[in-house]
């Protein structure tokens, strides 16, 4: 076999190989994308609409997200922790009825209460403590997301209570008690009380008296009982 030919053959097995690892790289980028869609969920879509559509830079930050917050390990509720927050929930969906603004104030300091209850950063770092909830509650996170905004806004007080801007508190309400429910849903880890609510910790299912407690609408009040 000449010199040419053997030169030639070295030629195209380095080639095949070069693209044989340009196609490696390219699948296990599109792999990785795809596990992040699938963990964020509308989070990844709001990540690359920040990005103006960069998908690898929405997917750098996600996997930053992931690096530094998805090891956090949350803690449970005490039994008397949960039935403060759920009261003090419930007290702020009934004054939604009379002080809509007032109602989104509370929902939104006690998400951060309630967040860093279970483990996740101080709510008085909102950035941070958002960030570490997108990565454990990406489809609920939003709620949280809108009554802070909705809280922190600088309103005309000529619009206070307006049609508009009620509506959109109610909204930012109803999201955001998605994100307090899965919040009082006792840790994966915690055996203590999973049996009374395993269809709820599976499931991600709001148990049935709390399905019950949400059919009842903001700005309804609920019938006395006979």
């Amino acid at each position: 076999m000449s010199t040419g030919v053997i030169i030639a053959l070295i030629v195209v097995v380095a080639v095949v190989l070069v693209v044989a690892a340009v196609l490696a790289l390219r699948a296990r980028g599109t792999q990785h994308g795809g596990g992040l869609k699938r963990r964020f969920g509308p989070e990844y879509d709001l990540a690359v609409a920040r990005h103006d559509g960069d998908t690898k830079a929405a997917e750098r930050e996600l996997t930053e997200r992931v690096r530094r917050h998805g090891s956090l390990r949350t803690r449970s509720l005490e039994p008397a922790e949960r039935e403060r927050f759920a009261a003090r929930w419930t007290a702020a969906q009934e004054r939604f009825v009379d002080s809509p603004r007032e109602a989104v104030a509370e929902a939104d300091q006690l998400l951060a209460e309630l967040a860093g209850a279970r483990g996740f950063p101080d709510g008085g770092q909102y950035e941070e403590q958002l960030t570490a909830l997108s990565v454990h509650h990406p489809h609920h996170v939003e709620g949280y997301r809108r009554v802070h905004r909705v809280t922190h806004a600088r309103v005309d007080d000529a619009r206070d209570g307006g049609g508009t801007e009620t509506e959109e508190m109610r909204e930012s309400m109803v999201e955001a008690r998605a994100l307090f429910e899965a919040l009082m849903r006792p840790a994966r880890h915690d055996g203590r009380d999973g049996r009374g609510r395993g269809t709820e910790a599976r499931t991600g299912e709001p148990a049935p008296a709390a399905r019950a407690s949400h059919a009842w609408s903001l700005g309804k009040r609920r019938p006395k009982e006979s």
